[in-house]
């Protein structure tokens, strides 16, 4: 299979409000090599290593690890992991990381037809809010189209505040609402399915 690159539209650097250094982006399909970098990532983004919890951080990493590792040696048709590499460092430290699939009768999207569905789009804490996602979302709509598809769908939790407000800048709309009993049974923030209708011009 033929290696997976997308090399961001943006001509300038992104600029870190945090330390004022400069980054610019390269996603790639992810690898082997990526592994334990992206385990880390998400384990970081999705978990906490403190408080009472903190003692199961080390198994949680290894089951994030041990999933994605699978899916990377057994790939569907319609599936990648993408990285977003600083170019700009030395070493080409991975700064996030998003997958992108298809699903299929999603009782969610209610739709009859085969979807995109983005998932685990995670930032290392060292390069939020540098550009990292929003280079990985236009990866993934880039990836999207070359497989044939005009839609992708994504979920994100009602309170998650800055995930949301990234996904509705770059155009992604909200398609469902999970119901207020569901959250109640399950004692948990409702989770809100998002969409956004590809245009042909995001290909350039």
């Amino acid at each position: 299979m033929k290696p997976w690159f997308f090399h961001p539209s943006q001509q300038q650097p992104h600029n870190s409000a945090n330390s004022g250094a400069s980054c610019r982006f390269e996603v790639r399909a992810a690898t082997s090599a990526d592994l334990q970098s992206i385990s880390q990532i998400i384990a970081d983004s999705f978990h906490s290593s403190k408080g009472f919890w903190g003692w199961a951080f080390p198994l949680l990493r290894l089951g994030i690890y041990e999933d994605l590792r699978h899916r990377l040696t057994s790939p569907a048709p319609h599936h990648l992991c993408l990285v977003a590499v600083d170019t700009s460092s030395t070493n080409d430290h991975l700064a996030g990381t998003v997958e992108l699939g298809v699903r299929f009768n999603d009782s969610w999207a209610k739709t009859a037809k085969s979807f995109p569905y983005l998932s685990n789009l995670a930032v290392h804490p060292n390069y939020r809010r540098q550009g990292a996602a929003s280079d990985l979302l236009a990866g993934c709509e880039k990836l999207a189209q070359e497989w044939g598809f005009q839609d992708v769908y994504l979920h994100v939790l009602e309170n998650n505040y800055q995930a949301g407000q990234l996904y509705f800048k770059h155009g992604y709309r909200v398609h469902q609402v999970e119901s207020n009993l569901n959250t109640l049974i399950f004692r948990r923030d409702r989770q809100i399915l998002l969409h956004k209708h590809l245009i042909p011009e995001a290909l350039t």
